[in-house]
């Protein structure tokens, strides 16, 4: 029995496999949520700080020289801004997620698609400690997302080439890591020129990095998969456990997994036995039976915790937690999905990773603030658009109650893509919101026999890995071509396909099929007149769509009337960067949102939310009453209610029966006052809304999006930023220039929502647009008390408003180190019988040639006789170092030595054991010149047995 069919059957057998030592253990971090996990026998840092960043590319440098050229090929010898000894003192300092595209200018000449920004090449480097107390064991640097290429050097060795700015990359750095007082270097090139997709994808390391340290016998991370099947007699949770061993000797160890509800309780458990080969991987599965769990649904998203430990002799030695949730999911060609087998229409929306003013930098409770809105839309699934998303939106849908369509970007079966697909299906299968694997997106290959074959392979590759989701696809063409790609997924999804639903299904009637994207309508926020060539905006009744598809009530109507479609994903829930179709420059952003850049609403917010939330009363009201007097406005009512009535100015305009699809209307001679809706169900009023004519804005409001905020140095919040009138009405023609004052915090970003708008994303002004703005703030490490911020406008009255700050840990961070510098290898000359006169400077290449060498982290042999022996090399400081001087270190130096700087000795060791050595470096500009004269007794060894460097002062 294979995997898949152990699986699949829900036996309970325990299995043990060994996996060849090639395949890398495709680790990442499984809970990414409030705080990094603490365990006592896995550690787990956030890698976010001490990061330094240079925007732009650094060449490499070419050896010329027969040494120099032999030298530059070995291991741990990368040059250039990849060295050790690479200046970056005067590098800026950046924390991640961080996005260097966001802070460009909008410039008319850049790629419209990339929202008109600059992307290129940028440089990050950080210097990591590890303790002597971490010998021995595994060492993983987790980086969870770089746009878009990367090569990345650990100790000046090529570690990891990154081909995709939506995979994670892992990497073991065991065999090369230092301890104690000698620092790591960890360097890394972004390529953000390379474009994966059509939109704006920023640039940099945008997601966060941690280190992850294990005992040498450990679960990989991503190495426990337990999903929830549901078989004849109850529920069976199949589990599969990943090892691996970097000890020297085989490993038997015992598995224990738990089953827990929310109260830590322990509902079940399960052991197994397994035997870890020495730098192999081993496999163990075994099972885990409940009977009665409460069912994780989009209404009631319940979770239950797997908790599994690795036990060594009695000793706990690794343990790996996640949340999962017990659900079934089911697809009928005539009646669309059933979850938990009741019937559930996909109320959804493809939502791109990118927001105002931080870019694809977003902050994982900016995530949740983004969530909770598409909450309050009535959302209940997310296509992730066109790519894995970012593993905290997965943690956040798993409580929130949304299904996820999850997306692998390139459709390619050739091994580094499929890697990537399968990465994603390894981390992502044991959350109960991932309902669907996507394979590609509209794709010309999709209907000829070679795209068949394609998809044929990647679905299988995800076969192989879960067989708990079916295989789709997002297909704009070729589905009635004789061999095509919907013959080759388990659900078809269309994009864009409305006139071909009817012909597909009667073609193929035992086929399941849902939009996977549909609408690509436009509206402009708060704009009720198209003008496309002037301001650039586009009005919001739902008139407009793109040509290949429909407006946000004509697409749904399509999918709502046919039972056989299980549901819809919009296009899109939020504007994002890029792509201003149909709009020209200036506009840098899309408007196909049904919330613009910032998250405010639409009038297509009103207009879906009366369509999708069915437990409570929905009427909205648009447009706004500002217009002209005797002017014929078109005044348009969104509701759930059985019926509404329009009432202009305390008299009624008539009452309608609600129409679901097109919305209730009404032409009404504008006349300066009130517009009001009364919306009924059984004939009584139940929900009641209304629109006022404002005046003249004459003082801001600030409102945070919550009443508190975490003093950790991680948390953001956004706070909403309006104009009002006189009598405290939201103006919403204000378009005033905004300066913002914070305390306690640091302000990230600044968005409006304006497609238009060309100002910067940073700093502290934002102009209004439309009468909104929004502020990003991220609280500072380690405060408490009160954040506030405050906004000023000329000729408006300013506006405070105030978050309690709540005393809170910051994440356990990876200790890094401020730049050092490396003491490069020096030259060392023949042994003397007595000490030389002076020590030499700028040495002749082809002398040193001839000469030996001391390699910092080596001792040398010793003479035959006594003597003196002189290792020196001319070097330049660091920047900082020239200007401030620093401090020469060496951890451990053997042999009596004297240290000389430009000629005069600075500092001497006087004993011969192997001690620490240090002396310090005065200021000066330009080369200078090292010299370390050994005085060695015969047969005796000398050198520097660690590595050592400069440090700045």
């Amino acid at each position: 029995m294979n995997r898949r069919e152990l699986f699949k059957s829900g036996s309970a057998a325990a299995l043990v496999s060994v996996l060849p030592a090639s395949l890398a253990s495709q680790a990442v971090r499984a809970e990414i949520s409030d705080a990094a996990p603490t365990s006592e026998v896995r550690d787990v840092r956030s890698l976010d700080k001490g990061w330094r960043f240079f925007e732009g590319d650094i060449p490499f440098p070419t050896p010329i020289g027969n040494a120099e050229t032999y030298d530059s090929t070995k291991t741990g010898a990368a040059g250039g801004a990849a060295n050790l000894n690479f200046d970056d003192t005067e590098w800026p300092t950046v924390q991640l997620p961080h996005d260097f595209v966001s802070f460009q200018p909008i410039e008319k000449s850049r790629n419209v698609a990339q929202g008109f920004r600059k992307r290129g090449i940028g440089w990050y480097r950080n210097l990591l400690r590890f303790e002597d107390s971490d010998r021995g064991k595994h060492i993983e640097i987790q980086l969870d997302g770089i746009a878009t290429n990367a090569t990345i050097w650990f100790n000046g060795t090529v570690v990891r080439h990154s081909f995709s700015g939506y995979t994670s990359s892992y990497i073991d750095v065991t065999a090369f890591a230092t301890y104690g007082d000698t620092p790591n270097s960890l360097d890394i090139r972004v390529d953000a020129q390379s474009m994966e997709g059509w939109w704006y994808e920023g640039g940099g390391l945008y997601r966060h990095a941690w280190v992850v340290t294990r005992n040498p016998v450990h679960i990989i991370t991503d190495g426990v998969y337990g999903f929830p099947v549901k078989t004849n007699s109850g529920w069976h949770i199949p589990v599969e456990v990943t090892l691996y061993n970097i000890d020297h000797t085989d490993a038997p160890v015992e598995l224990i997994s738990e089953l827990k509800d929310g109260s830590g309780a322990v509902l079940k458990s399960a052991r197994a036995t397994a035997t870890v080969p020495s730098l192999r991987h081993a496999v163990a599965t075994f099972g885990l039976d409940y009977d009665a769990p409460n069912l994780w649904s989009v209404d009631q998203p319940n979770l239950y915790t797997i908790h599994t430990k690795v036990m060594q002799n009695g000793k706990l030695i690794d343990e790996h937690t996640y949340e999962t949730g017990f659900r079934t999911t089911r697809w009928d060609a005539d009646k669309g999905l059933f979850l938990n087998n009741q019937p559930i229409k996909v109320q959804g929306v493809c939502v791109h990773q990118d927001h105002a003013g931080v870019g694809v930098a977003v902050p994982d409770s900016l995530w949740a603030y983004r969530l909770k809105r598409l909450k309050e839309l009535g959302v209940n699934a997310i296509r992730s658009a066109h790519n894995a998303p970012n593993k905290h939106v997965l943690k956040l849908a798993d409580r929130m109650g949304f299904l996820i369509m999850d997306e692998n970007r390139l459709f390619n079966p050739s091994p580094t893509y499929m890697e990537q697909l399968q990465w994603m299906v390894r981390r992502d299968r044991n959350h109960p919101c991932v309902y669907l694997w996507s394979v590609f997106n509209e794709e010309p290959m999709q209907g000829t026999p070679q795209g068949y074959e394609m998809v044929r392979r990647m679905r299988e590759a995800v076969r192989e890995l879960d067989t708990n989701r079916p295989v789709t696809a997002a297909i704009n063409g070729g589905m009635f071509e004789p061999v095509n790609v919907t013959q080759a997924v388990d659900v078809v999804g269309f994009n864009y396909q409305q006139d071909k639903y009817d012909a597909f299904h009667k073609a193929n009637p035992t086929i399941p099929l849902y939009s996977s994207e549909d609408t690509s309508a436009f509206m402009t926020r708060g704009e009720y007149v198209s003008d496309r060539e002037g301001r650039h905006v586009i009005a919001s009744y739902d008139d407009e769509a793109a040509p290949w598809g429909e407006t946000h009530l004509a697409a749904w109507k399509a999918i709502d009337e046919r039972p056989w479609i299980a549901g819809g994903f919009v296009w899109t829930g939020f504007d994002y960067h890029g792509e201003p179709t149909p709009l020209s420059w200036p506009a840098n952003s899309s408007v196909f949102g049904i919330m613009d850049l910032c998250g405010f609403e639409k009038a297509a917010f009103y207009m879906h939310q009366s369509q999708w939330v069915k437990d409570r009363p929905v009427l909205w009201l648009i447009p706004h009453w500002n217009w002209k007097a005797g002017e014929t406005v078109r005044v348009v009512a969104c509701t759930n209610c059985e019926a509404v009535e329009l009432f202009v100015n305390g008299k009624s305009a008539g009452k309608q029966p609600r129409t679901k699809y097109e919305m209730n209307t009404w032409y009404v001679p504008f006349a300066p006052g009130r517009i009001e809706a009364v919306g009924y169900t059984d004939g009584k009023a139940v929900s009641r809304t209304k629109v006022e004519t404002t005046s003249d804005p004459v003082r801001l409001k600030v409102t945070p999006e919550r009443e508190t905020i975490q003093g950790d140095g991680i948390d953001v919040i956004t706070f909403r930023i309006e104009s009002q009138d006189a009598k405290g009405r939201y103006s919403q023609f204000s378009q005033d220039h905004c300066t913002f004052e914070i305390t306690n915090g640091e302000i990230i970003g600044l968005g409006n929502g304006d497609s238009n708008a060309s100002e910067a994303e940073k700093g502290n002004r934002r102009k209004l647009f439309n009468g909104l703005a929004q502020v990003i703030v991220r609280s500072t490490e380690g405060s408490t008390g009160q954040m506030s911020l405050t906004a000023k406008a000329d000729g408006l009255k300013a506006a405070v408003a105030t978050v309690k700050i709540n005393a809170a840990k910051p994440w356990p961070y990876q200790t890094v180190s401020a730049p050092v510098q490396p003491i490069p290898v020096l030259a060392i000359a023949p042994a003397t019988s007595t000490p030389p006169v002076e020590i030499p400077r700028n040495l002749d290449p082809l002398k040193i040639e001839l000469w030996g060498r001391i390699y910092p982290g080596f001792i040398n042999e010793g003479p035959s006789e006594d003597s003196y022996q002189l290792a020196v090399v001319d070097w330049t400081p660091y920047t900082r170092v020239q200007k401030q001087g620093g401090k020469l270190i060496f951890p451990k130096i053997k042999g009596k030595v004297q240290a000389f700087v430009d000629g005069k000795l600075i500092a001497e060791k006087t004993t011969e054991a192997e001690s620490p050595f240090e002396a310090k470096l005065p200021p000066g500009m330009g080369e200078r010149n090292l010299g370390l004269l050994f005085k060695v007794k015969a047969g005796e060894t000398f050198g520097l047995a660690e590595k050592a460097w400069v440090a700045t002062l």
